[in-house]
């Protein structure tokens, strides 16, 4: 008799704990006053989180084993981009680590902007980046044929926050759309360090050599006073980024820049001026035949937003 309920109490208990389970509420979309850079001369804008269109429940993830080979290729086809989501894990980023990105920030920096090539006048007025003066921003570059890098930045940026946003995380967007001019690139650089940002990513593509192909990662370089506080965990954020894109997309690492994927850099103004985590990705050569295709592919774009989240997770749960 004692045995029985004992037995029966054991049931209970197990019962009653296979019974609970935890939901995790999306966070709410927040704004983040601007701070001064570590400048002489404070710099003021404003941030506010983008809306989005997008949506994204789970991240789908390619599974693969190693780091594409930097060499270069036929040119891609959409049955190309296809063929690499097709066998996909679910649940890898948005399923057994569904929400372990709650209540962390990220900042996602969609480089240039749309209505750039109408403001020359103001985008290139010289800020200081800590190292010298630059322009306050570029128009970008475009594919052969007239799509432009700031449209795919936009693009691939929106997925990238819905992503992130799917997992918890609190999105901070530099810019709200992709009609207006700037911000500069130093007052990007204080948007993410005013919102205590885990990390920091700068989405481009490159304008490289016609016959150059792939994607790499541009690190802040060693600059006293201006990076040596950021420069090791900006070195781990893009070598998970890095992993993470060579991994999980058809894109190879640069034929053409750096060294497996990496450029080490201080003469980015949003890399010099950050106080947090914080690395360019140019995701593509947009003057290479191979290259433009996939830019230009809906399922590419998706497919490389959901390798830099997974990166960004990456890089924030093995602690930064």
């Amino acid at each position: 008799m004692q045995r029985r309920l004992f037995l029966t109490a054991v049931c209970v208990v197990l019962f009653g704990a296979c019974a609970s389970g935890t939901t995790h509420a999306s966070p709410a979309s927040v704004t983040h006053p601007l701070a001064t850079t570590r400048s002489s001369r404070s710099s003021a804008a404003t941030t506010s989180i983008a809306s989005q269109t997008t949506s994204a429940s789970r991240l789908n993830t390619t599974t693969s084993t190693t780091p594409r080979s930097a060499t270069t290729s036929a040119p891609a086809t959409p049955s190309t981009v296809r063929a690499a989501t097709t066998q996909t894990t679910t649940g890898v980023v948005g399923g057994t680590l569904h929400g372990t990105l709650k209540g962390r920030v990220i900042t996602i920096d969609p480089g240039h902007n749309g209505a750039n090539p109408q403001h020359t006048v103001d985008i290139n007025k010289l800020v200081d980046i800590g190292t010298g003066l630059k322009a306050c921003n570029t128009v970008g570059t475009a594919t052969n044929d007239g799509y432009p890098e700031h449209a795919f930045n936009w693009d691939v940026g929106i997925r990238v926050a819905a992503k992130l946003r799917s997992l918890g995380a609190i999105v901070v967007m530099t810019h709200p759309n992709d009609s207006g001019w700037g911000p500069c690139i130093t007052q990007r650089a204080a948007i993410a360090n005013n919102a205590h940002s885990a990390a920091a990513v700068s989405i481009h593509a490159d304008g490289g050599p016609p016959n150059g192909r792939g994607f790499h990662v541009i690190e802040p370089s060693l600059l006293p006073g201006l990076t040596d506080d950021i420069f090791g965990a900006s070195a781990r954020l893009g070598a998970a980024l890095r992993n993470s894109v060579a991994a999980n997309t058809v894109m190879p690492t640069s034929t053409y820049a750096g060294s497996r994927g990496i450029v080490v850099s201080g003469i980015y103004g949003g890399l010099n001026r950050a106080n947090v985590p914080a690395v360019f990705i140019e995701c593509a050569n947009m003057r290479n035949a191979s290259d433009a295709v996939l830019v230009k592919s809906s399922t590419f774009r998706d497919q490389l937003a959901s390798a830099i989240a997974r990166g960004i997770q990456q890089f924030v749960l093995q602690g930064g």
